[in-house]
């Protein structure tokens, strides 16, 4: 696996968002096994997003895995499997054994369990294996591109791969030019 940019995550901004679910449909396609959405949708197979849209009363936003810093499924996952590398959170599915305690702790609702088939074609499953956002690492490695799936698939760009520390500085330099702005309209007794 590449090494994963630090500080990297989706924004998603609610205002672009028309809740279309093309990003759920990308990420679904991009962690599939390879073939694309009319090929996966012919052959039946499960499309599984770890991008999820969610709409609460006149906002609707894509919302997947934060990335948090001191993320709380890192302390409770009691095999390791899921772990903090790089400034980014990975599960390692061969060590997950599907206990479900990292989904009930994230903040965010951000991550799923669920059994697979272990066997092409065969009904034996897995206990569950742990599955969330990834940003695309893997996807973005084999097929070149700069942005994860979820934001190549947006058709109004309301989601983007955002370097976090590059993001607060230019939060931090639009806060300070309003602050410059506001204040010159005020006169202090001298």
């Amino acid at each position: 696996m590449p090494a994963a940019q630090e500080n990297l995550i989706i924004y998603a901004d609610p205002g672009r968002c028309l809740g279309c679910h093309s990003c759920e449909m990308a990420c679904a396609v991009a962690h599939g096994d390879g073939r694309s959405l009319l090929e996966a949708v012919t052959a039946n197979l499960p499309l599984h997003s770890r991008t999820h849209v969610v709409a609460s009363g006149d906002v609707v936003m894509a919302l997947q895995c934060r990335q948090c810093e001191d993320a709380p499924c890192t302390f409770v996952c009691p095999t390791g499997a899921c772990r903090q590398t790089g400034g980014q959170i990975l599960i390692n599915e061969q060590t997950c054994f599907g206990c479900k305690q990292c989904a009930m702790v994230c903040p965010f609702g951000a991550i799923t369990v669920r059994s697979e088939r272990t066997v092409p074609g065969d009904a034996t499953t897995n206990r569950g294996v742990a599955k969330k956002c990834d940003l695309c690492t893997d996807w973005r490695a084999k097929t070149g591109h700069a942005q994860s799936a979820c934001v190549e698939a947006c058709p109004t760009k309301a989601l983007a791969l955002v370097d976090l520390k590059k993001y607060r500085q230019a939060l931090m330099a639009a806060r300070a030019r309003e602050l410059a702005q506001s204040h010159r309209h005020l006169r202090f007794p001298a």
